[in-house]
């Protein structure tokens, strides 16, 4: 079964997510990164950011702690394109943050296998007064059946 534009909007479940400086820190362990804004209170309170904030890349662990999508996909087709991160301001430790995911789009193009469909999912990280704090894009390629 292919993918139709009907799926754009739809929207998974409202999740919160309560960012803490151990998130900050163990993620910041993982990918390897010793910048002192993301583990060194005193040193990130010296800075123009005035405390801990979160690595870049950090909205995809946000975006795998919950409210999947309503749809049905078959994984064996699915490969991740492409990752991109929206920033309206830094996340912060602290941060309550609102989250929710939805697909924004859904495009074709044609490979030497066939058509290829790409899924965009939109994961909406809002603060507690309803700003938008950051928004992580994933595109997802959605390969044809196998002939």
């Amino acid at each position: 079964m292919n993918l139709d534009k009907s799926m754009v909007g739809v929207k998974g479940e409202l999740f919160t997510f309560e960012v803490e400086k151990r998130h900050i820190r163990q993620f910041a362990q993982a990918i390897g990164d010793g910048n002192p804004l993301y583990t060194d209170q005193e040193f990130a309170e010296q800075t123009f950011y005035g405390g801990l904030i979160a690595p870049p890349t950090f909205p995809i662990a946000i975006g795998s702690e919950g409210g999947g999508l309503p749809i049905k996909l078959d994984e064996r087709r699915m490969l991740h394109g492409e990752q991109e991160f929206i920033y309206y301001r830094p996340i912060r430790s602290g941060d309550c943050l609102s989250c929710q995911i939805k697909v924004s789009d859904l495009y074709e193009k044609e490979g030497r296998s066939g058509t290829m469909q790409f899924l965009v999912i939109d994961t909406e990280m809002k603060d507690e007064a309803g700003n938008m704090v950051a928004i992580s894009r994933m595109n997802i390629v959605y390969r044809p059946l196998p002939k």
